[in-house]
């Protein structure tokens, strides 16, 4: 059962840079001539498409048993306290109240975020710092999916 999926997507405003690009390598290819500069803006649009695509498509996920926030997967169970982060509190942890040794699921775009405790002994990460528009209800999931959890185990 999924408890709670969030997919982290890029601003619209950000697909202005995909047409930007197709457009800057229409022309750098224009000099050679107009087919070659056609053929730079479709693939120059549609690289640069990818890449964001590619980018915005980072997920969270809350499962009966795990935290998944991108290529990240944990067991509820190595996973202690979560609390939701205003923008000035993520701003500060993702800055100078950061920990090297944490897992930041990180795009600069979210201003909010989920702090989770690591209480697996032999993970040396301290905490995942996770991006979310909904902080507070991905807390929510994470403490309700983990105390069913707790109860039936």
């Amino acid at each position: 059962m999924q408890a709670y999926s969030e997919r982290l997507v890029v601003p619209t405003s950000w697909w202005g840079l995909v047409a930007g690009a197709g457009l800057v390598s229409g022309l750098m290819l224009l000099p050679v001539g107009p087919v070659a500069a056609a053929v730079a803006v479709v693939v120059g649009a549609v690289l640069a498409a990818w890449a964001v695509n590619a980018y915005g498509s980072v997920r969270v996920r809350v499962t009966d048993g795990f935290l998944e926030a991108g290529r990240a997967r944990l067991p509820l169970a190595a996973l202690g306290t979560a609390s939701a982060l205003d923008a000035e509190e993520a701003r500060s942890l993702r800055m100078e109240g950061a920990d090297p040794r944490a897992f930041m699921l990180l795009r600069s775009y979210v201003p909010t975020a989920v702090r989770v405790e690591v209480t697996d002994p032999d993970d040396p990460t301290p905490y995942l710092y996770v991006s979310s528009r909904n902080p507070a209800r991905l807390v929510e999931v994470l403490d309700a999916v983990r105390r069913r959890n707790a109860a039936q185990g």
